[in-house]
């Protein structure tokens, strides 16, 4: 399918060939008639790419001191492999669309093949097919216009703001900002039996208010404007603002405290600064300061949006999906007219031409849409970029391929001509051609078939969400591939007995992505102190994770103890030399019942005592992993995989690197060598289930409270 991009390294626009989206649960997948172009939005986006690296710099302060940490723990390479993977991404444009829904995943009873829906949020791009969750779709009348209501993610913002403002019958409300978004609040608000002001500082938009929908329009430029607002209301002034401006300037806020009444509401919808003059107008009226966020209730959280969990209509009546629902009856009934709003309209081929027709300014530009052949045949294709039979020994695919796997483990790939890079599968189009341009892949899909399928494919990097990790390694055996699957290797028990039924019926290598172990400077201290029965102090500096991250929630990411912990449990098997047999763990209390604060004991086979101190409530300025071991006279401290020192063999042992090294380039060569090589996979299958299980056994401690054993 095609698909409107662009690089944020330098602002290039393209319509790309990219696979169709994968169809995920709770989704429906809707083949696009017509796309919103939001001017303010995305014509800010394309702003912003098309500066300089300085420029980018400038604009995002946030961003450059999020570089500069990665720079001080990981090191130059891994800080240029992050700026990278975001400069050189293509990225999806578009957060509003109408059209012909053509799938429906198995759980989704609200909808059928055929219906007229309108779509928002970021998965609502423009593309000429996209996935999109339930509720952030709503169903249309067979006879809806597709036109207008492609306006559906604006409508519904627009909508959310007037909610915020609560105006009543009668009631005058201004609107400072006659974007897209100001056009329809002063249209709904009119629908409301609201007396309506619209003020802008672009003369062009206050004269398309005036014909369309406000019953007095000044602009912001002229003089005395704040006392015609006064006399238009028999001066009360106005009962509410809403502010739907972008700008850097306190005017508009300031501004709105000026002409508001005693008591009255300011609504902030647009994107300005909140500092606002705190005397006279908003002290001595005692003016209430409203946000509104987005499209209502349920935006930014993943269990409305992305698991389809609904608020109950008796305590939270106007969610996302309603007010977009609202919005669209309104365009129904003929109670609002959109289409004198749209000043342009341009093919998907053509797209480009209207980001460069906003930024120019050349001619007033408010609705923009996108308008897709729906007559082009559609197919979840593959996109081959390089063809050729493979000649490597080794050929890879990767299904999955995020932040991780772009940092890495693609960049540890070999080079050399005995492994051949066959094909890249994620969810969306965009990040599979991105990663298979940059990587040098043959193909990307959005399809697990043309993966497991390919013959010519013998080995498969898993770098999915935590959820799937089970069911693609189990897919990958049924289909003789070689796996490599980024940790955890599984959620659950259940999901462990099925690994091990398919690893031991199967020929397949398999290795999880424990790379600590494989750090040059974790070998060194083991080669050092030998195995044998030990003491290991394992300190982890984790960090917060805010408690709605997919990586807590343990349907997905099995929250932090099966998703990360697993990787010092790993380490100290490696260097004492024997499996845990009995574990027992503590956690700090914690309101949102998040076990991310943890002490955790360990004992092995053979005798030795490891304890893990996983915390999340310490300083940032501290390195995040430490590690002492103590055995038979000797010490090792090992300090965030930086600093080795060994004492207690005479003269003490140091070595200090400029980067930090957690072994995932040795841990890659040595997964791909296994394969040229038929040897044995570089972690035992014993270890990694052992390891697996402990994790499952820390939370029944947790649980229990008691010690459990393990029977590995």
């Amino acid at each position: 399918m095609k698909q409107l991009t662009q690089r944020l390294k330098d602002g290039t626009m393209r319509i790309l060939d990219v696979p169709a989206p994968k169809l995920g649960r709770g989704m429906i997948l809707v083949r696009n008639h017509f796309s919103l172009i939001s001017a303010g939005t995305e014509g800010s986006t394309v702003t912003a790419a098309r500066k300089s690296l300085l420029g980018k710099a400038k604009e995002r302060p946030q961003q450059v001191m999020q570089v500069l940490d990665v720079l001080l723990q990981q090191g130059p390479v891994q800080t240029y492999r992050a700026m990278m993977k975001k400069l050189d991404a293509w990225s999806p444009l578009g957060y509003s669309c109408t059209g012909r829904v053509i799938g429906i995943a198995p759980d989704v009873s609200e909808f059928s093949v055929g219906d007229l829906v309108a779509c928002g949020g970021l998965s609502a791009s423009h593309a000429e097919v996209v996935a999109v969750p339930i509720h952030l779709c709503v169903k249309l009348q067979p006879s809806a216009d597709l036109k207008k209501a492609a306006y559906n993610t604006l409508g519904a913002i627009a909508l959310q703001g007037v909610r915020q403002a609560d105006p009543r019958l009668g009631e005058t409300c201004a609107v400072i900002g006659l974007g897209l978004i100001g056009q329809l609040t002063c249209l709904l608000l009119k629908v409301g039996g609201v007396r309506v002001i619209g003020i802008d500082v672009d003369d062009r938009m206050v004269e398309i208010a005036a014909r369309c929908c406000a019953d007095m329009t000044v602009s912001r430029g002229e003089a005395g404007i704040a006392e015609r607002i006064e006399t238009f209301t028999g001066g009360i002034g106005v009962d509410a603002v809403i502010v739907a401006a972008g700008s850097d300037s306190l005017d508009p806020v300031n501004f709105a405290g000026r002409i508001c009444r005693k008591k009255g509401r300011v609504v902030i919808v647009g994107n300005v600064p909140t500092g606002f003059d705190r005397d006279p107008h908003y002290y001595r009226k005692e003016l209430e300061l409203r946000m509104s966020c987005s499209y209502g209730p349920g935006r930014y959280d993943p269990l409305y949006e992305e698991k389809g969990i609904d608020y109950p209509i008796g305590y939270v009546r106007w969610t996302e999906q309603r007010n977009m629902a609202a919005f669209q009856e309104f365009i129904h009934s003929r109670r609002i007219d959109v289409g004198p709003l749209t000043t342009h309209e341009f093919s998907l081929e053509e797209a480009p031409q209207a980001y460069d027709l906003i930024l120019k300014k050349e001619e007033p530009c408010l609705g923009i849409l996108i308008r897709y052949d729906t007559e082009r045949e559609h197919e979840a294709e593959k996109i081959v970029l390089r063809r050729g039979d493979p000649t490597g020994k080794v050929g890879i695919a990767f299904i999955g391929a995020g932040s991780y796997a772009q940092s890495h483990l693609l960049p540890n790939l070999p080079q050399d001509s005995s492994v051949t890079r066959v094909g890249v599968m994620t969810s969306t189009g965009t990040s599979a051609r991105s990663v298979a341009e940059r990587f040098e892949f043959g193909f990307c899909t959005s399809e697990e078939r043309e993966i497991l399928a390919d013959s010519t494919i013998n080995t498969v990097f898993i770098a999915t969400r935590h959820d799937s990790h089970a069911e693609y390694v189990l897919k990958a055996f049924a289909a003789g591939k070689h796996v490599f699957v980024e940790k955890p290797l599984c959620l659950n028990e259940e999901e462990l007995n099925r690994v091990r039924e398919g690893y031991r019926t199967g020929t397949s290598k398999l290795l999880v992505g424990f790379n600590r172990r494989f750090s040059p400077l974790a070998r060194q201290l083991k080669e050092r102190l030998r195995p044998g029965p030990m003491v290991m102090l394992y300190r982890i500096n984790a960090g917060k994770i805010p408690a709605d991250s997919w990586i807590q929630d343990r349907e997905q990411g099995g929250g932090r103890i099966v998703g990360e912990v697993c990787h010092f449990v790993d380490f100290l098997t490696f260097l004492n030399g024997s499996l845990p047999v009995e574990v027992f763990a503590t956690a700090l209390p914690n309101t949102l019942n998040l076990q991310d604060t943890v002490a955790v004991q360990l004992r092995f086979a053979n005798g030795s005592v490891g304890t893990i101190s996983y915390l999340s409530n310490g300083s940032k300025a501290v390195p995040k992993e430490h590690i002492e071991v103590y055995k038979d006279g000797q010490t090792g401290i090992l300090r965030d995989f930086r600093e080795l020192e060994v004492y207690g063999t005479g003269r003490p042992f140091r070595e200090k690197h400029w980067s930090q090294d957690k072994g995932q380039k040795e841990m890659v060569r040595s997964f791909i060598e296994t394969v040229q090589e038929g040897k044995h996979s570089p972690i035992d299958f014993g270890e990694i289930e052992a390891v697996t299980l402990a994790t499952f056994k820390i939370l029944e401690s947790l649980r229990t409270r008691n010690v459990v054993r393990l029977n590995p």
